[in-house]
């Protein structure tokens, strides 16, 4: 395979109308249809061509290697990275992850996980798969790790939810999840998935374990923060919300959104939501008894980040 001779306007396009088709059958609610449709997308080589070219081409991280040192930065280490990954048939073997710590904006250290380049580019695959069948369900006012929604979008939300003198919702809870990546039940998340024709590895890489300064340890709970299909699989083990929070629609549909007048208001960036209502009485209730820590919180916009 010539690398460099590749036509990626077409094979791009080869990806784009099967994930076109997958969140269409998903949208009228034909399962099987979108089952057959995600094997055919798992199957394909163009599919398998985006994947090394986003993971091993594109991607800020591309230098950066896993606990196997392999890295494929020339054009012929990613033609032949290509064609070994579509041409491999035995069980997929996940190998750990491994750990490094890179320092926030308050002092604190973010753990971050390091698949190997191999995992990172199946990962890329099976994303192209389960993102669109996900994206005609997720709910309306979910924008965090989306394709097309930004952080921009999610402030453009709550500024429409809270303006005008008349408007009905006063209170803001500010609630941020707490180590939202490290503490997904891996039962739950794939009970989500169903019968998703990749599921099995999804659950292998969930499992996999980490390695931290020349140490294994299993990973019982949690997805590493820093894997290509990670954001997607904290999305999905968070879709819900709005159902738990109580949140009721008049309507919603491609042309709007619009919430019931005595129902409250909930938007979500990732790990961080912003849920509103007209009564003070509702986030009291859900606010978290002393000694368990400040999880949720009442506040206002001005903490709001991403």
């Amino acid at each position: 395979m010539d690398w460099d001779a590749i036509s990626w306007r077409l094979v791009e396009d080869d990806v784009r109308r099967l994930r076109r088709r997958i969140f269409k059958a998903s949208q009228d609610g034909d399962l099987k249809r979108v089952r057959n449709l995600q094997k055919l997308m798992l199957r394909s080589r163009s599919n398998t061509l985006v994947s090394v070219r986003r993971v091993a081409q594109r991607n800020v991280g591309r230098v950066t290697a896993g606990v196997d040192g392999e890295v494929a930065l020339t054009s012929p280490a990613r033609a032949s990275l290509a064609v070994q990954l579509h041409r491999h048939t035995r069980p997929w073997q996940a190998l750990p992850v491994r750990r490094v710590h890179i320092p926030k904006a308050n002092g604190k250290q973010r753990p971050l996980g390091i698949p190997v380049l191999r995992d990172r580019v199946q990962q890329a695959r099976v994303a192209n798969a389960l993102e669109p069948e996900w994206e005609a369900r997720f709910e309306p006012r979910s924008y965090g790790f989306r394709p097309g929604r930004g952080c921009h979008d999610a402030i453009e939300a709550i500024y429409w939810t809270l303006k005008g003198r008349r408007s009905k919702r006063q209170w803001v809870l500010d609630a941020d999840l707490s180590a939202a990546f490290d503490r997904i039940d891996h039962q739950r998340l794939l009970a989500h998935l169903g019968g998703f024709p990749a599921r099995d590895l999804i659950a292998g890489w969930l499992a996999a374990g980490v390695i931290e300064r020349g140490r294994f340890s299993p990973t019982e709970e949690g997805t590493p923060q820093g894997g290509v299909i990670s954001p997607m699989l904290l999305n999905i083990a968070l879709h819900g919300m709005e159902e738990a929070a109580g949140v009721r629609y008049l309507r919603c549909d491609p042309h709007g959104i619009e919430t019931r007048r005595d129902s409250p208001v909930l938007v979500r960036y990732a790990d961080l939501c912003r849920a509103r209502h007209k009564s003070a009485y509702v986030d009291r209730r859900i606010m978290p008894r002393e000694g368990r820590g400040p999880l949720l919180m009442l506040g206002d916009l001005a903490g709001w980040s991403a």
